[in-house]
């Protein structure tokens, strides 16, 4: 393995979770065994076992844990005027929890036949379409109703695209939500 891992957490399942998700990363979620997990982490399999029985388990929990925020932020949206700066706000902490995320994206993105196959696969696109109402005026002109969708969708595709871009992370972050937040906002003063 070679490699020093680093869990960003403390408790047992949470650990598995990183370990597992780096895992992922590194070799292809079919390429990954519970055992290397196991190994990796130093516990037995039956502890592992104890908080996982599968490895579907592992990325089906990570999912729920690391996009609750997103599940809380539409909730909270839902309540909210539809106001450009609702809107914008929405933005603001849907890039803050992407960016809280961004290994499970990146897992996501380098398994895409996973993901077609685990149960999470649909949530997520439940998850995109609730997300997508928040923006989207029905009535509103084609292309801002492009320009609302492609704000999210800039969000999403910047954790990729600007990878080989050089700079500071937070800079490109910055640079991309500052991108989405003039999207919503051209899209609601045409219809202002």
């Amino acid at each position: 393995m070679g490699t020093t891992r680093q869990p960003r957490r403390g408790n047992t399942r949470q650990r598995i979770q990183d370990v597992a998700l780096e895992l992922f990363a590194e070799q292809g979620y079919e390429k990954t065994s519970l055992r290397e997990i196991a190994e990796t982490l130093d516990v037995t399999k039956a502890a592992l076992y104890y908080h996982f029985k599968t490895k579907e388990d592992i990325v089906v929990s990570l999912f729920q844990d690391l996009t609750r925020p997103m599940d809380e932020l539409i909730e909270w949206a839902q309540d909210q005027p539809r106001t450009l700066e609702t809107k914008k706000e929405v933005l603001r902490r849907y890039n803050d929890a992407l960016t809280a995320a961004a290994p499970l994206f990146r897992f996501m993105q380098e398994n895409q036949a996973t993901m077609r196959e685990l149960s999470i696969g649909e949530s997520f696109k439940d998850r995109m379409i609730s997300m997508l109402a928040l923006f989207r005026e029905p009535d509103a002109e084609l292309t801002d109703q492009v320009r609302c969708i492609s704000a999210l969708f800039t969000l999403h595709a910047a954790m990729f695209a600007l990878n080989d871009i050089e700079g500071d992370p937070e800079d490109k972050r910055d640079a991309v939500l500052e991108v989405a937040l003039d999207l919503i906002a051209q899209a609601h003063h045409a219809r202002g």
